[in-house]
């Protein structure tokens, strides 16, 4: 069954119009680090995708939506976000740490900044080069 697409539907859109669209940061609150660590000093029990999703809050870029989400199922690969945006490839990234943060949010700009998610190779933060755990291609490819 096909449903109809509305006229306000990303693959209606040109490349400039679908580019200004928000782009989704998703962060898996559920995250364990990949090595376990000893007990947390400070009595800190949250688990260390739900404090990179607080790392992560400070400084969100305008074009970026922040979300939390319970399970991304990449559960051995530590802490894992994805990318996701209308009309746009999504990504899904993992092997994360706090110390990421600033790299996490520029690529994430970066995401949002493209018209269809695919951020040039060199032009990406080396984790996003490096820790990809899967790349899905939108609903639809346009036809340009």
């Amino acid at each position: 069954m096909r449903l109809p697409v509305s006229s306000a539907s990303p693959m209606r859109l040109s490349v400039t119009e679908r580019a200004a669209m928000r782009a989704v940061l998703h962060v898996c609150t559920t995250c364990r680090g990949i090595e376990p660590g000893p007990d947390d000093p400070t009595g800190d029990d949250r688990r260390p995708g739900a404090l990179l999703l607080e790392a992560l809050a400070g400084a969100v870029p305008d074009a970026v939506e922040l979300r939390g989400v319970e399970c991304l199922s990449a559960c051995s690969q530590g802490c894992s976000v994805a990318l996701t945006g209308p009309g746009k490839w999504s990504y899904v990234y993992g092997r994360l740490t706090l110390e990421d943060a600033a790299d996490i949010l520029s690529g994430a700009a970066a995401y949002a900044a493209s018209a269809d998610g695919i951020v040039p190779w060199r032009e990406r933060p080396a984790i996003f080069r490096k820790q990809s755990l899967a790349r899905i291609p939108p609903l639809t490819i346009p036809q340009e």
